[in-house]
């Protein structure tokens, strides 16, 4: 039951609600560091020069990188936790606008979780590769962990779907303006491409770009 307003009463303003966007710029700072900072700490060795085929000479070119390995782990992790974040904010972003039976949000917020997991499981080989150059050294310990250091953290195709799950809802509902939709129905098509030949790594390029367009998923819809 409401008290209704005296003649001497000034109507009150409703406050109005800003759309919180923190969760989208943790997704940009995700796409930003982990482009840059995956292309930054990959450079253990050449890969023109057929160390892969050499464990012993594999492992004179990585001797001296310890730094540069715990610097790709605590980027990995830290990409993670913004994955997470941004992840969230998506999901809730998305049901915000959706119908209440629609998957897509949970497709988008699945999309992200996968590529914090690959992070994260990335992050682990940076741990054994790490200790591993501290000796005793075995060329051969050092050789699988290098292959994982350069691949696991870069398997950023979960986005494909997040990308698409949140084109869809730009398109149909308009949860995100049309412009954003197709720019990630492009990087959907780009991230799905990566999975189709062997150098599942490339997802990373199409998955930053994405990420880093998140600033205009709160735009107005139009």
């Amino acid at each position: 039951m409401t008290t209704p307003l005296r003649a001497d009463e000034p109507p009150t303003t409703a406050i109005p609600r800003t759309r919180p966007t923190a969760w989208a710029w943790c997704g940009v700072a995700a796409g930003v560091l982990g482009l840059a900072g995956l292309m930054a700490t990959a450079n253990l060795y050449d890969p023109a020069a057929g160390l892969l085929a050499d464990n012993e000479r594999l492992l004179a070119a990585v001797r001296g990188s310890t730094l540069l390995v715990l610097v790709h782990q605590v980027v990995c992790a830290v990409v993670a936790g913004l994955l997470v974040v941004f992840g969230a904010g998506l999901v809730r972003h998305l049901r915000g606008v959706l119908p209440p039976v629609s998957l897509l949000p949970a497709v988008a917020g699945a999309g992200v979780g996968l590529t914090a997991v690959a992070l994260l499981v990335g992050a682990g080989f940076d741990t054994d590769l790490w200790w591993a150059l501290q000796g005793p050294l075995d060329p051969d310990s050092i050789g699988g962990y290098v292959v994982f250091y350069n691949t696991v953290p870069w398997l950023w195709a979960g986005l494909a779907c997040s990308a698409a799950a949140t084109a869809v809802a730009g398109l149909r509902h308009r949860a995100v303006g049309r412009p954003t939709a197709w720019f990630g129905v492009v990087c959907a098509v780009l991230l799905i491409a990566t999975q189709a030949a062997p150098a599942q790594y490339g997802a990373v390029l199409p998955g930053a770009l994405w990420l880093i367009g998140a600033f205009t998923f709160t735009r107005r819809r139009s």
